[in-house]
């Protein structure tokens, strides 16, 4: 995946600007960034749900604009929150997508048996989805994007919601499908999240790239040796000043 110089602005916000990724396949890449740093404009304009301004984006070297249908075939994306149909039950939800993206019936059946298994969510696949809690629908949107073994997953925000469990299948089932070379992109501004999932990172401030690298690169970026993923963090989107919050919050 590739992003060359790609720009958005909402008004008078400039939420992108002139961003450059080469993403290769085979690995979880991760955008970390505080709220409002443009991370969900980024992967929206992977997926082709919002235009750039400026710059291109290529999936496995196919453009939006050149092959729409091809270059969304092979992608699953999750959003945050999660958007999904609110009067289909769970199973006819994912029924609805395996079949859109043609999934064979037999296996869309047998892959939806086995996510609802590893989820929890036997027993709740026939309920409605708006009467599912937040968890149980950030279950299903994960269960969606994946159904059809896309090779690059884009994901908002992805394990927000879920319980520990939950987080632990997602986290290892992400580590299997990079093993076997599928590209995971997400976001996220929590950094345990970051540090547990993501074989390189990219730090977003203010919609532009200011570090890039694994996690223990981004560390060695920081001024003192031994700092944590959060203080480099910290360090590098220049916050200051916390312990004097605490304590102001405190009294």
């Amino acid at each position: 995946m590739r992003l060359k110089k790609v720009s958005k602005t909402y008004g008078d916000v400039r939420a992108v600007r002139g961003l450059s990724l080469e993403i290769e396949g085979g690995q979880v890449y991760g955008l970390l960034g505080p709220n409002g740093s443009g991370k969900t404009t980024i992967l929206k304009m992977i997926m082709g749900l919002v235009k750039p301004d400026t710059g291109e984006i290529t999936v496995k070297g196919l453009a939006l604009r050149d092959d729409p249908i091809n270059y969304k075939r092979d992608l699953g994306y999750v959003s945050d929150p999660p958007m999904i149909y609110d009067y289909l039950t769970g199973h006819e939800y994912l029924d609805f997508l395996g079949k859109v993206y043609g999934v064979d019936q037999a296996a869309k059946e047998k892959r939806i048996q086995e996510f609802l298994r590893a989820f929890e969510l036997e027993g709740r696949e026939n309920d409605m989805v708006n009467g599912y809690s937040h968890g149980m629908k950030q279950k299903v949107a994960i269960m969606g994007a994946v159904l059809h073994r896309p090779s690059v997953l884009v994901m908002d925000e992805p394990l927000g919601g879920l319980d520990p469990k939950s987080a632990r299948i997602m986290k290892d089932l992400l580590g299997r499908l990079a093993n076997a070379g599928s590209t995971t992109v997400l976001s996220t501004h929590a950094l345990e999240i970051a540090d547990a999932l993501c074989d390189r990172l990219c730090v977003i401030h203010q919609g532009e790239k200011i570090a890039e690298g694994t996690p223990a690169e981004i560390r060695s970026l920081a001024s003192n040796p031994g700092s944590s993923l959060e203080d480099v963090f910290l360090e590098l989107t220049e916050v200051s000043g916390i312990d004097e919050i605490v304590n102001a919050l405190a009294k």
